[in-house]
């Protein structure tokens, strides 16, 4: 249900603040938190306002080319995990293995690894006769009583 309705049911009384947040699927906070942008800006007040900004543990742009610049003309013979380990250690540069793979990749400088194989994938246990009876079997039935378990 869109907010709009639920804040028009709300005005006219027939739902309670409670009641309009739980159709909204939010905390009561919240509920009262979007009434009072709704009630301010109207309808442009709901959108998300993290929306179009930049995040602020983003990797500067600079060090972003000049990692790429090192792996283009010094380590282009490297493997991701060589190169990372030399960028830690001679140029301080301070970002994690994933960071310095996924950048590459985003660069098309290295390609993604395959997927491994089926062969690898852990498959459920085979069910085997008469394993977890103790557990499945009902306290009430006579064998367990007869068998001491």
């Amino acid at each position: 249900m869109r907010f709009e309705d639920v804040y028009g049911r709300f005005r006219v009384g027939r739902l309670g603040c409670e009641d309009a947040a739980d159709f909204l699927g939010v905390s009561v906070s919240t509920f009262r938190r979007y009434r009072r942008r709704y009630e301010e800006e109207g309808v442009a007040g709901l959108y998300d306002r993290r929306l179009g900004r930049l995040s602020a543990r983003r990797a500067p742009a600079d060090e972003v080319m000049q990692v790429l610049e090192l792996f283009e003309t010094r380590y282009w013979d490297f493997t991701v995990k060589h190169f990372h380990e030399k960028l830690v250690s001679e140029h301080g540069v301070g970002r994690s293995y994933s960071w310095t793979k996924n950048t590459l990749q985003a660069a098309g400088k290295v390609r993604k690894a395959k997927r491994r194989g089926a062969h690898r994938r852990r498959r459920p246990r085979r069910p085997m006769v008469g394993r977890c009876c103790t557990r499945t079997a009902p306290a009430t039935s006579g064998w367990r009583a007869k068998s001491g378990i």
